[in-house]
């Protein structure tokens, strides 16, 4: 009887899959009897029009509603993370004269990047397959709709391509962003906006495509970056240490006293930029599933590590942990986890974020001056050093053995060799487009603005307002 029943069903809905007619059809199988065997009986069966509907919609993707919300939810945490977040963190950081130049500077560089990719930069990063660069099949956003849908990793669920397009613009705003930092009180706004320009088109584009895209070298690869560790941290700490170079320092470096005017709005722009930043690593899972915990998770613990990794150096080494010391200690973290949060165990994200802490201290002290460049806000220090310990150790800590998501024949100096070549696309290709970029910058406009000027401060001369009204 079993079986009778089980190749019943089986029939029934193979019979009417696929049916999609306003008139559900009826449909004939011989079912064989108990008590004559030898002799089928024809049952003509017609589904209901509930049956077919069901049927008809289970083979058609739809919106997830739920995935949907959380993007939305998502974009709108990475907005944070750069206004106010990034803004209020650099803020702090400069003299109170240039306060509101930094604020500005951010907040503009993400304006001016958010509508530089609805126009073009969607489709080139995302538009069509391809090595390096995407297509202009999406120029101006052509062909896009309420009811397009953007690929996620599985077949069945989808969320509307408007809001993958709102989320990916947020993470190239604030890649543009984060440069910013590293000439802070000496740049011409107006050189800002034109290098952001150049250098979003011809290096954020590329990169990401290579990484993300569709057929991109990198992706193709097997290069791991959940989130951004080289598309964003280390492409702009590359961009920001050249142009620290061809800045200049600022007048006074060295001798002058450059302290923070605020230590206060550091902590709380340093508070948004980890709140945010669930948002941008658990959402780069676009799905709202285990996956996306998983980077929650990560995301928690390595910036928490990191906090305690570069407090603790601080104690060792000068006998104070300080405050500043600790706001840069979660972003040292954050970034570090960033292209390992959905691939790697939580117990492989403390040890990223320990890894993080300790060396991207050294890499604000002395690898700094090492280098001699005036890297304002220790863009390179903290994002390219973070950046690239997490890609690095992204390739160990994802291996099964050790707690990450990795296949069972997954090879740790394999994927750590696919990841090095990574980091060195970003670095060179980055580099090299920033360098000329300044160049183009400098004969058009001129990168710095006068002494005169940079002694009274951005805020008056650039902007025609103070932060403090005093």
């Amino acid at each position: 009887m079993k079986s009778f029943i089980s190749r019943f069903i089986f029939f029934l809905l193979l019979s009417f899959a696929g049916v999609s007619s306003a008139e559900p059809p009826v449909s004939a199988i011989e079912i064989k009897t108990l008590d004559n065997p030898a002799v089928p009986v024809v049952v003509e069966i017609a589904p209901t029009a509930e049956v077919v509907s069901a049927l008809t919609e289970a083979a058609v993707p739809t919106v997830d509603k739920g995935d949907t919300a959380w993007m939305m939810v998502s974009t709108l945490l990475v907005i944070m993370m750069v206004v106010p977040g990034l803004g209020l963190f650099y803020g702090g950081l400069v003299r109170s004269k240039n306060m509101l130049s930094v604020l500005m500077q951010v907040m503009v560089v993400f304006s001016l990047t958010a509508v530089l990719w609805a126009v073009y930069g969607y489709t080139l990063a995302f538009g069509g397959e391809g090595l390096i660069i995407g297509n202009f099949d999406k120029l101006f956003l052509l062909g896009v709709t309420v009811d397009s849908l953007a690929d996620t990793f599985t077949d069945n669920v989808k969320i509307p391509e408007f809001i993958f397009i709102a989320f990916q613009s947020t993470f190239a705003g604030i890649t543009c962003a984060l440069i910013v930092g590293s000439f802070a009180e000496r740049i011409k706004f107006s050189a800002v906006l034109l290098f952001v320009v150049i250098w979003f088109t011809f290096s954020y584009l590329p990169i990401a495509h290579m990484v993300w895209g569709p057929g991109g070298y990198l992706l193709g690869k097997g290069a791991l970056d959940f989130a951004g560790g080289t598309v964003v941290h280390i492409n702009a700490a590359m961009a920001g240490l050249v142009g620290a170079y061809m800045v200049g320092k600022r007048i006074g470096y060295g001798r002058e006293a450059m302290a923070p005017h605020s230590l206060t709005f550091t902590m709380v722009g340093a508070s948004l930029l980890w709140v945010g930043w669930f948002g941008f690593n658990a959402g780069s899972n676009l799905e709202s599933n285990g996956g996306a915990t998983l980077a929650f998770i990560n995301t928690l613990l390595a910036t928490s590590a990191a906090v305690l990794a570069w407090s603790t150096g601080e104690a060792l080494n000068g006998g104070k942990a300080s405050m500043l010391g600790a706001a840069s200690g979660a972003v040292a973290g954050l970034v570090g986890i960033t292209p390992a949060c959905g691939s790697v165990g939580p117990m492989g994200a403390i040890v990223i974020g320990v890894a993080a802490g300790f060396l991207c201290l050294w890499g604000v002290n002395g690898l700094k001056k090492m280098l001699g460049a005036d890297d304002s806000l220790d863009v390179f220090g903290v994002h390219g050093v973070g950046g690239i310990v997490g890609a690095l150790l992204t390739g160990v800590f994802t291996a099964p053995g050790l707690g990450g998501t990795g296949a069972d024949d997954f090879s740790i100096m394999s994927q750590v060799l696919i990841q090095a070549e990574g980091v060195i696309i970003t670095v060179v290709w980055s580099g090299a487009v920033a360098y000329v970029a300044y160049k183009i910058v400098d004969m058009l406009l001129g990168l710095r603005v006068s002494e005169e000027i940079e002694r009274v401060g951005l805020d008056v001369s650039s902007h025609g307002e103070k932060a403090y009204n005093l």
